[in-house]
């Protein structure tokens, strides 16, 4: 295990010092993720000037949604990429190079990328996370700042989980199916908003098939204190977000024992 460490860690190093050789194009690309997530945080603002309210919440309390779930999105984006272009090494038969090294797959698809320009997400969320907490007026203690990094640690889980199950469709398909991103960017656009806003039909999938309550209702209701909020039940959501990643790698397993290579 420590082995496996030392060489994803070694994997990232790599990674980094390589996107460093080009710095000005970093700094750019991380300034274009930061205000491209402004401009969609500003049509969330428009709306609420326009309407003042969503079903009962308040703007403030929108900015906790959004900025957990984007940084979640943000922080699989940077340290999962690898898997997002994962069909490219299937349909050129290189995915054979990786069975032959002594070491898991997984680890070694995970460490062949790391997108560090995706900070920029995260710069421009965690501003908003701060003004909407300070502006609903969240109370903090060690319980609540736990289950808010419970809570982005569960979504980025999840998030990371629907990546590996998009990649693992190339075992089956050569090509990943676009009707992934439905649940992955589209997942980020729907968690920017409390799940109790939807029908039910669509709470009860994704909380129980696609859990993206564990970043969403259930542990920002505790730390919003709404009506209703169970603290039992918040604290326990993110580890939602860890049994699906562990189910996405069953099927990650599966798909590497039906692996037989594409040829040339």
């Amino acid at each position: 295990m420590n082995d496996s460490w030392k060489l994803y860690l070694h994997y990232l190093g790599i990674s980094i010092r390589a996107q460093m050789q080009y710095r000005a194009s970093f700094v750019m690309m991380t300034i274009g993720f930061f205000f491209t997530t402004v401009i969609e945080f500003l049509g969330i603002w428009a709306m609420f000037a326009r309407f003042g309210s969503l079903q009962g919440w308040s703007l403030a309390e929108i900015a906790l949604f959004y900025s957990v779930i984007n940084m979640a999105f943000a922080l699989t984006e940077m340290f999962a990429r690898g898997l997002d272009t994962f069909p490219n090494l299937v349909k050129s038969g290189d995915f054979d190079r990786l069975l032959l090294r002594p070491r898991s797959t997984l680890l070694q698809v995970l460490g062949s990328e790391v997108s560090l320009m995706r900070l920029g997400r995260i710069l421009q969320a965690l501003p908003i996370m701060l003004w909407g907490a300070h502006t609903v007026g969240v109370v903090w203690s060690p319980g609540k700042a736990l289950l808010l990094i419970g809570a982005t640690a569960g979504g980025t889980c999840l998030f990371v989980g629907l990546f590996l199950l998009q990649a693992s469709m190339s075992f089956w398909t050569i090509e990943s199916l676009e009707i992934a991103n439905i649940l992955t960017h589209g997942g980020t656009q729907t968690a920017q908003y409390p799940l109790d806003i939807y029908r039910p039909w669509f709470r009860i999938f994704f909380t129980f098939v696609v859990p993206l309550a564990c970043a969403n209702i259930l542990p920002l209701n505790v730390i919003l204190q709404r009506p209703g909020a169970t603290p039992l039940l918040g604290a326990l959501s993110p580890c939602l977000g860890l049994l699906f990643l562990g189910v996405a790698m069953l099927a990650w397993g599966q798909g590497v024992r039906r692996y037989c290579s594409t040829g040339s």
